[in-house]
């Protein structure tokens, strides 16, 4: 009876200490020798096997599926299934754990989250490992709605009444805003906070004389009161507000209160309000880099927390646009923010990254402009701006530093017309890059103008998407390609490089699908949904697919984390040896999903007639 079963790996770490005892009763060895075949299809499993020491293969006719190893478990499916669908052969000299069926089934009848990461689909087994792992979630600022927190009682007022009277209503009600009747041209609502009252000062009219309606702010800025609270904070963020309205998306749906920024400090675990502040007040590049730096613990406190991954990511993605937006305006003179879009693409763009990654950013003028005659400088001066604040500077020179990223609108229309009707390797990528553009400063209209010219050209063109979409077939090579080599056992192999290995694919052919359908969506989840809302994209892999992309994050950002707090760079492969158990499985998992859909893919575009 063995007592140095290793209940620290998935999905044995779930158990209770009467669960745990129960296996130490009934757990037994084996010792296998190298090329037995283990279990065969159709063959009725006896017992759970859980690796000691050597490596077992698995393979579906032909073909490797998986390789397991140490602290590896299989096949629980098969358990629960009750016959086996593929083969597993021992690849040399294997000792293994006996767990037998019996036991299994009573695990699985008792834990749910045992069952979970044993034997169930990607999307449930992800779901019972965020339930383990974060039950005090649901108090935590990521799952909290905003109509969980404080909100105010609004407090009306007619868009005539002067100021000198708001300010009395301010100071007898003890409150800092009140909303506004009547104000704008279809006679709706406005907002008059304590922060207007400088305004109304530098007015010039008497206060007593001054209606709150000359000076309210309107449309209101408004979350839904089923949003998640981090919802609300990023948009305040984006809005540079410090207070939304709550109300449902719903036309004519009643206001049931306002949230204010101080109301969300006490579901706050992380500095991005101190962040945020900092970036607005910044008046020098120099002023930039504290908040430029912050924004990484930011990130390093919330996966800790146990954030949600693409949480994270949308809160990134706003601090970093406000950053860069900053940056931008203290190198480049008013009149040319005005009459431009910065914008940036890649990761940034779709919203989807998380630690510093390479600049990828472009810049329209509008026609009939007349830009500087130092823009170039300028241009020069924000790239090495935010390589000072730690985003390195673009192998490929997609930067603003870079003329050919920086275009009146109507010459970058042609440029995307010409990737459109003259494809070339070169213009693909610049296409694909172009795809993903996000407005970050100026006039956002401009990117929205030239970014149409791709959807009003792109046709049914068959030969154009499919050379389009052939590129998640790009990091495929020789020696089988990555799916073979994850899972070679020989040692000194490259480390996996999860960008060409999954997230590429996946990303790459998600937007394929939405160049294909006219989707405007930037955001890969927000493609996916659009794509499934069409009905050119199953439900079910639409699932698998955002799953799989945030595992695919999450598991580069908790790996780049730990590179920082070691002192190295993040970024580089993947040694999957130092993967836990369960990192291992479900990147076999996730690295399986993105398999199945490039088949798809295969099947959609004709790849296999190129």
């Amino acid at each position: 009876m063995p007592h140095a079963f290793n209940f620290q790996v998935s999905p044995f770490d779930c158990l209770t200490a009467e669960q745990r005892r129960r296996v130490r009763d009934s757990v037994d060895i084996e010792f296998v020798p190298a090329d037995r075949v283990m279990l065969a299809p159709g063959q009725a499993p006896e017992h759970l096997a859980v690796l000691i020491q050597g490596h077992v293969q698995q393979w579906e006719g032909d073909e490797l599926v998986a390789t397991y190893g140490p602290d590896d478990c299989f096949d629980g499916r098969a358990l629960v299934t009750g016959v086996a669908s593929h083969r597993f052969v021992a690849h040399g000299e294997v000792l293994a754990y006996r767990l037998p069926r019996e036991t299994v089934n009573a695990l699985i009848t008792e834990n749910a989250t045992f069952a979970a990461l044993l034997f169930a689909d990607l999307s449930n087994k992800l779901a019972a490992l965020s339930a383990h792992h974060q039950q005090h979630e649901m108090h935590s600022l990521t799952l909290a709605r905003v109509d969980q927190a404080v909100l105010r009682t609004p407090q009306y007022v007619d868009a005539a009444m002067d100021i000198v009277s708001v300010v009395r209503l301010f100071t007898g009600q003890r409150i800092t805003h009140v909303l506004v009747r009547g104000v704008g041209e279809d006679e709706g609502l406005g907002i008059f906070t304590t922060a207007g009252l400088q305004r109304a000062i530098l007015d010039g009219r008497p206060l007593d004389r001054l209606p709150v309606g000359a000076l309210a702010s309107h449309p209101l800025v408004c979350v839904a009161p089923d949003a998640p609270l981090f919802d609300a904070l990023a948009t305040m963020i984006r809005h540079r507000v410090q207070r939304v309205v709550v109300r449902a998306p719903e036309p004519g749906s009643p206001i049931l209160g306002v949230l204010e920024q101080v109301d969300l400090l006490g579901f706050l675990s992380n500095h991005s309000t101190l962040v945020t502040r900092q970036i607005l007040e910044a008046r020098s590049l120099e002023a930039l880099q504290a908040p430029a730096r912050q924004i990484t613990q930011v990130i390093g406190l919330l996966q800790r927390g146990g954030t949600k991954v693409g949480l994270i990511a949308r809160l990134v993605q706003e601090l970093n646009a406000l950053l860069f937006e900053r940056a931008w305006q203290l190198v480049a003179p008013a009149e040319l923010v005005a009459h431009s879009c910065l914008f940036v693409m890649g990761s940034e763009g779709r919203g989807e990254q998380l630690l510093k990654t390479d600049q990828d950013n472009g810049l329209i003028l509008r026609d009939g402009y007349d830009a500087p005659a130092d823009l170039d400088a300028i241009c020069q001066r924000f790239s090495q701006a935010l390589a000072d604040f730690g985003y390195p500077e673009c192998p490929g020179r997609i930067m603003v530093s870079n003329p050919e990223w920086r275009h009146a609108a109507a010459d970058f229309g042609e440029r995307v017309r010409r990737w459109l009707l003259m494809p070339s390797a070169d213009s693909l990528m610049s296409l694909a890059i172009f795809l993903d553009a996000h407005a970050v400063a100026g006039d956002a209209a401009l990117l929205a103008e030239v970014r149409g010219e791709v959807f009003k050209l792109v046709t049914d063109n068959d030969a154009l998407l499919a050379r389009f979409a052939a590129a998640i077939n790009a990091f495929e090579g020789g020696g089988g390609g990555w799916w073979q080599r994850l899972f070679a056992l020989e040692e000194g192999q490259d480390l996996l490089d999860l960008k060409k290995a999954g997230t590429f694919p996946l990303v790459h052919g998600v937007r394929s699908l939405a160049l294909a359908q006219r989707v405007q969506a930037t955001g890969t989840v927000a493609r996916i949904e659009a794509l499934v809302a069409a009905g050119a994209l199953e439900a079910g892999l639409a699932t698998d697919l955002v799953d799989s992309l945030h595992f695919f994050m999450g598991l580069k950002l908790k790996l780049g984390l730990a590179a920082l707090d070691a002192g190295q760079p993040p970024g580089g492969g993947i040694d999957l040896a130092r993967l836990t158990s369960l990192d291992r499985d479900l990147l076999k998992d996730t690295l399986a999903v993105v398999k199945r859909f490039k088949q798809m893919l295969r099947l959609r575009f004709h790849l296999d007639a190129l």
